[in-house]
């Protein structure tokens, strides 16, 4: 999911990631120098620029703590459960204030505000703070990851937040609205935290939560161009893929099925049964033409189904289900391999590619809740814990624990890695971290 929370087993539910913006640019800033990070595709959305958690990159650290390898710290005006992306030389990362907040005083709803806020990779200066003001009612609370787990999006014009019933907005990278769309006035006790994802002028939203649909922006002007309905209890972030075919195709995992739509025109193109009887909330990947999903807590978990085909493909295109999977964090493909933590268990998992064999099972300890996605990066998997410890696996099907590393600061990490050069940016309900060398 687009940064995750998720339901335990009780039935707590899943994650996570006003017309005008009220907020001010700190001090001014103008649009970012564009240098490797945005012109080379870096990391600019959730997930990174595929949208599957592998930073093509190396000479990330392998080891720290809160006295080794952290090159800055930059305080955060509010708590949140989306995660930074980058674009040029700054980070851009969304939270919340005035209500609700963990360690502060409960606050009134009409004091809730959503922030976007640019940070100079740098030295972790906050260059601008826009403040959206919530459309009321909102939920009254929304336990475990609060109001901002819904991960921005940047191209070399805009930044994009989805910030749910208030709407999605673009800013120019001056901090200065652009537009602002509706995709959808419902609310959720558990919050809203798919995040926003570009198909050549397209944005598309997934408003499960605000409408229970799929809706395409024009990432200019905010105008709707399709909607298409029935996307039920879906928090997961959509992905876009090829089929064997060369066709492209949106899909994205609601309950009890995934579905395969046009990316052009909202058509839909198929719909696979998962047999998990949950909600979904982690995101999907995919390789050469088969799309794999995990989610639930409880019998099936995870499926493996190859895209491309026309109608109900239960029986002619599904190619594998498992009992293993993650109600919350996404998983990372690796050579022939799935690899994912389950977000109650403190288990990681690798599973075969070719049949969904479990390849190992390992309890890491001590591990607690994992909501953040995993993270694949030169040979390894990362795993971030909700009490800020990530444990660093050989991206191997023996497994392989090579570091335990201890970032606990009080407060919570919800957010998933971010990635920009040899560099790791971490968040917590705090802070925001520059991990490197």
């Amino acid at each position: 999911m687009a940064t995750g929370c998720g339901r335990a087993d009780d039935g707590r539910g899943p994650s996570a990631d006003a017309a005008a913006s009220s907020g001010s640019a700190n001090g001014g800033s103008s649009a970012p120098t564009v240098g490797d990070a945005g012109a080379a595709g870096g990391w600019t959305r959730f997930r990174g620029p595929s949208g599957d958690g592998v930073a093509a990159t190396s000479g990330l650290p392998l080891t720290w703590s809160a006295s080794e390898n952290i090159l800055w710290k930059s305080p955060l005006p509010g708590a949140g459960a989306s995660s930074p992306v980058v674009w040029g030389d700054r980070a851009y990362l969304t939270c919340y204030s005035g209500y609700f907040v963990p360690d502060q005083p409960g606050g009134s709803l009409s004091d809730l505000r959503r922030h976007l806020l640019a940070i100079r990779l740098s030295d972790g200066k906050v260059l601008w703070d826009q403040a959206v003001p919530a459309k009321l009612p909102e939920e009254e609370q929304i336990r475990d990851h609060g109001y901002a787990a819904n991960t921005p999006l940047a191209d070399a014009e805009h930044v994009y937040v989805f910030f749910g019933k208030s709407g999605v907005f673009a800013f120019n990278h001056a901090g200065e609205q652009q537009w602002h769309a509706d995709v959808g006035s419902s609310t959720n006790g558990w919050g809203t935290a798919a995040s926003p994802m570009l198909h050549g002028d397209s944005l598309i939203i997934n408003a499960s939560v605000e409408s229970e649909s799929l809706v395409s922006l024009d990432r200019k002007t905010g105008q709707e161009q399709w909607r298409v309905g029935g996307i039920r209890e879906a928090w997961n972030t959509p992905i876009i893929m090829q089929a064997d075919s060369g066709r492209e195709e949106l899909v994205v995992a609601i309950h009890g099925q995934l579905l395969g739509f046009s990316p052009a025109d909202g058509k839909q193109l198929w719909s696979c049964q998962t047999d998990i009887t949950w909600y979904m909330a982690p995101s999907l990947v995919s390789r050469d033409g088969i799309v794999y999903c995990v989610g639930g807590r409880s019998g099936v978990a995870s499926l493996a189904v190859r895209a491309g085909g026309t109608g109900d493909v239960t029986r002619t295109h599904r190619l594998w289900t498992s009992r293993e999977g993650s109600n919350v964090s996404s998983p990372v493909l690796h050579a022939e391999h799935l690899y994912f933590m389950n977000d109650q268990r403190g288990t990681a998992y690798c599973l075969r590619l070719d049949d969904g064999e479990t390849v190992y099972e390992q309890r890491l300890e001590p591990a607690g809740q994992v909501y953040a996605s995993a993270l694949l990066a030169d040979g390894r998997v990362y795993y971030l814990t909700r009490e800020g410890k990530t444990f660093v696996v050989a991206a191997d099907p023996e497994f392989r624990l090579l570091a335990t590393n201890d970032l606990r600061d009080g407060g919570v990490f919800n957010g998933s890695p971010a990635v920009t050069g040899d560099r790791l940016l971490i968040r917590s309900d705090k802070f925001l971290y520059c991990i490197g060398k």
